[in-house]
C-alpha cells in the first residue's frame, strides 16, 4: 500500500497493489494491522455505497458532527470523481483550506479523511459508484453541510452541477459555526 500525505495533515492518498492476470486483479483495500504499522488507527464500522448516473453529480460537503463525528475512507468502485476534503475545525491553521484527488477504478486511489473535515465529490463519468467506510454510525441529528461553491474548490466543471435539495441549501463557509475544535 503506498501512503502520500497531501497539503492537509491527517488527509491522506492511499494507493493499494493491485495483483492482476488475464482474469482481472486482486487488490486490498483496507488492512488494519498494516494502516496501524503506518500510524493510522481508525475503527470503521460502516460502509456506504452510492451511484451517481450523470457526469457533474455534486454530493457534498458533508460532515457529521461530534459526538458523531466520522473519519471516512473513500474509494471508486466504478466510473470516475473527484474528492475533495475541506477542514472545518476551529482554530486550525489550515482551516478553510481543502485538498482534492481523483479518485477512479482504473487509478485505485482512496481518500482518507479524518473527522473534522467537510467530504464532497463531482462525479466525471456516467455510473459513478463510490464506495466508504466510516468511523462511526450514520446520524441524522449529526448530519451537517457546507455549501459545495463557498469554499473556492476548483471543480473542474464547467456546467450546471446537479446537486441535491439538501446540499443547495447548504449554508456557505463564511460565518458557519464548526462543530468541530482544532486540537494540534
Amino acid at each position: 500500500m503506498q501512503i502520500e500525505k497531501t497539503a492537509l495533515p491527517g488527509v491522506l492518498i492511499l494507493t493499494p497493489a493491485r495483483f492482476g492476470d488475464a482474469r482481472g486483479f486482486f487488490s486490498e483495500s483496507w488492512n488494519r494491522a498494516r494502516m496501524e504499522a503506518a500510524g493510522i488507527e481508525i475503527d470503521f464500522c460502516q460502509d456506504n455505497h452510492s451511484l451517481s448516473q450523470y457526469p457533474g453529480t455534486i454530493r457534498g460537503l458533508h460532515f457529521q458532527a461530534p459526538p458523531h463525528a466520522q473519519a471516512k475512507l473513500v474509494r471508486c468502485g466504478r466510473g470516475a470523481l473527484y474528492d475533495v476534503a475541506v477542514d472545518i475545525r476551529r482554530g486550525s491553521p489550515t482551516y478553510g483550506q481543502w485538498v482534492g484527488v481523483k479518485l477512479s477504478f482504473d487509478n485505485g486511489r482512496q481518500l482518507l479523511i479524518p473527522a473534522g473535515f467537510a467530504h464532497g465529490f463531482i462525479t466525471r463519468d456516467p455510473d459513478t459508484e463510490v464506495v466508504y467506510k466510516c468511523s462511526d454510525y450514520y446520524a441524522p441529528q449529526a448530519d451537517g453541510a457546507i455549501r459545495w461553491d463557498s469554499c473556492g474548490i476548483e471543480w473542474g466543471f464547467d456546467g450546471t452541477p446537479i446537486l441535491s435539495d439538501k446540499d443547495a441549501a447548504a449554508p456557505p463557509l463564511a460565518g458557519f459555526e464548526s462543530p468541530f475544535v482544532y486540537e494540534g
